[in-house]
């Protein structure tokens, strides 16, 4: 897969945004869509609604909560869910790594962490470093890696509205910052910001908010991280906020990036 794109898209339930889903992917047939909070145990996951779009999908999920997705436009060489590093828990519903050639993408949905002083900002870390050891393992076996999903991190102060209000927020606090800037460092590039370097653009409205969309005030959690050679073959990456403003939206919108040979 030489020429390729790629999108990542927190749905906040698949069965309530298929509405958004066949009206957007039409328009924006990308080959690879990695979709995270799915919400729905694996038998009632829409397998024929992706089908009718062209698309092979690989899944795991759970009642109400977490779920990950990847769907392609043809079948990948191998798909492998969860950690797989003998340690508890394996986290299948947050996190597929799928190959295709001497590519492979892993769409994972990071842990939000609740508070800064509740266990689960604890397992965040935990979570994030297990990643970064993936990570070097895939790295050993050679070809391009591609991580993508809702990391519930934003990086920098342009990332978010208002920082100076949110500095003990678990996807802005400096540690966890820190230690994502350690992971990405040397492993990835940043996709978006190597095209789109200005501060103001958003993947994640909170509902809560009024009028955040229209107002602006959002967070940019939901990531494309390529491997610095791939990066060099990045195109272009760009929010396309359009599926935040129609009917019954997910919070979160879509995040697209696209690669050349």
């Amino acid at each position: 897969m030489a020429h390729f794109s790629v999108a990542t898209f927190n749905v906040n339930s698949v069965r309530s945004r298929m509405p958004v889903l066949e009206r957007w992917l039409p328009d924006n047939p990308v080959d690879i869509l990695c979709l995270q909070e799915t919400k729905v145990v694996d038998e009632d996951f829409p397998v024929q609604a992706f089908s009718d779009l062209g698309y092979a999908v690989a899944f795991r999920g759970q009642k109400a909560y977490n779920g990950v997705a990847l769907a392609s436009r043809r079948e990948p060489d191998e798909v492998v869910y969860g950690f797989g590093d003998g340690l508890e828990p394996d986290d299948g519903p947050r996190l597929v790594r799928a190959r295709f050639g001497d590519l492979v993408i892993t769409n994972s949905y990071v842990p939000q962490g609740k508070s800064i002083d509740h266990p689960d900002f604890e397992y965040k870390k935990d979570f994030l470093r297990r990643l970064a050891a993936l990570f070097d393992a895939e790295r050993k076996r050679g070809g391009h890696l591609l991580w993508v999903g809702d990391l519930n991190v934003a990086p920098t102060e342009e990332d978010v509205t208002n920082p100076s209000n949110k500095k003990d927020h678990v996807c802005f606090h400096h540690s966890i910052r820190e230690l994502y800037a350690e992971i990405v460092a040397g492993r990835f590039i940043d996709v978006f910001r190597r095209h789109r370097p200005d501060p103001g653009e958003y993947s994640f409205w909170d509902y809560r908010v009024k009028n955040a969309l229209e107002r602006n005030i959002g967070w940019r959690i939901d990531h494309v991280l390529a491997s610095p050679e791939l990066a060099e073959r990045s195109l272009d990456c760009y929010v396309d906020r359009e599926p935040r403003a129609w009917e019954k939206p997910s919070d979160h919108t879509v995040v697209v990036a696209r690669f050349r040979e």
